[in-house]
């Protein structure tokens, strides 16, 4: 008959273990993990004369051993600047794309973050109004408006992004200007409203951002590829 020991390790032990395992001639230092009320999934580590210092999110408190030495072979690779064995990110990926952890990170975010949200008039174009008019043109009129606002600065990386926690868009200011066309400004905002309309599918450690529906909807858009061109210059 076969049987089987259970060995419990500490976080401190996990990383301890790791860290040895990455650098087997260097001294293990103390570690100190430490679980931190973040509003999102993010994780910290540092090294200096005190030793190991870890910070994670209390979501990742009582994770399984397992997906905690996944997260502590991913810190601690980028800590002494080497890849990341795809192993160990597939692993963490695949843990934080399961329904119910996305949907705690969601309700933590929700809670804990901060959304900046301008407000939907800007200097030259109200968002309100533009909604209004892309819901009956597109959607029948049946999308409940989100929360619609400008961001702080004029970015040109990002146009445009849907939070799906705060159930808002906010666009980027380099669009609220005499000089963008109506139809551009109309594009941007119509593509982050097909966000609402098709949210992000996952499919194990994968994250599908446009899906085959969500493309063929944003064809709709008459005049998308001038406007693409035309926010490919304003972006240079």
């Amino acid at each position: 008959m076969l049987q089987s020991a259970l060995f419990f390790e500490s976080p401190e032990e996990i990383f301890e273990r790791v860290f040895s395992e990455w650098k087997p001639r260097t001294p293990v230092p103390s570690v100190q993990v430490e679980f931190c009320k973040f509003a999102n999934a993010n994780s910290f580590i540092r090294w200096d004369e005190a030793g190991l210092q870890i910070r994670l999110a209390d979501v990742l408190e009582g994770v399984p051993a397992q997906i905690l030495e996944a997260l502590a072979n991913i810190l601690i690779s980028k800590l002494v600047r080497r890849p990341v064995p795809k192993i160990y990110a597939e692993r963490y990926r695949r843990f934080l794309n399961r329904k119910e952890m996305r949907r705690s990170l969601q309700l933590i975010k929700q809670v804990r973050g901060r959304k900046f949200v301008s407000g939907p008039r800007g200097d030259h174009y109200n968002l309100d109004e533009i909604f209004e008019d892309l819901n009956a043109r597109y959607f029948h009129g049946l999308m409940a408006r989100p929360l619609l606002g400008w961001s702080r600065k004029p970015s040109r990386v990002m146009l445009g992004h849907y939070d799906p926690s705060h159930n808002a868009i906010i666009l980027s200011k380099l669009l609220d200007r005499a000089l963008v066309p109506h139809f551009v400004l109309e594009y941007v905002l119509f593509h982050e409203m097909l966000h609402l309309r098709f949210p992000v599918e996952h499919y194990g450690a994968r994250r599908c951002v446009h899906t085959r529906e969500f493309k063929e909807a944003e064809k709709q858009f008459a005049r998308r590829k001038e406007a693409q061109e035309i926010l490919k210059q304003l972006c240079r």
